[in-house]
């Protein structure tokens, strides 16, 4: 399996309602910096895994709403986990690679692992193929 990473990062604010979530049940801000994983099983006629650039991109576009935001407000009724997050940027990244916005070759593409990392302690992933 090949695999190429992007990375790029968000500030949000939101709050965790439920017992489950403790202090967390206040309105706080976060910074995740998140890293989305293109995974294929064989390399593209040009010999790569997707284009780096269109990648990042493309996740700059997906992130954009995202940064300096309420997560209550943009989700409404929603519980904005960090595994919430990760399935949320990994349905608009492949929604994007089906649209052909990774340029040729893209088409290749098995599956796609999105990682939220919440602190340096703590992360979170979602991974599903396309």
């Amino acid at each position: 399996m090949f695999a190429v990473e992007v990375r790029d990062h968000i500030m949000i604010a939101h709050s965790l309602k439920g017992e489950v979530f403790g202090p967390a049940q206040k309105m706080h801000g976060a910074t995740f910096v998140v890293d989305v994983c293109f995974l294929r099983e064989t390399l593209s006629a040009d010999n790569i895994v997707v284009d780096m650039g269109r990648a990042h991109d493309v996740l700059k576009d997906v992130l954009g709403p995202l940064n300096y935001a309420n997560l209550d407000e943009v989700f409404p009724g929603e519980v904005t986990t960090t595994e919430f997050l990760c399935r949320h940027i990994h349905g608009a990244i492949a929604s994007a690679a089906r649209e052909g916005a990774l340029g040729p070759g893209s088409e290749g593409l098995s599956a796609l692992r999105i990682t939220l990392n919440e602190s340096h302690v703590a992360k979170a992933w979602y991974e599903a193929p396309l």
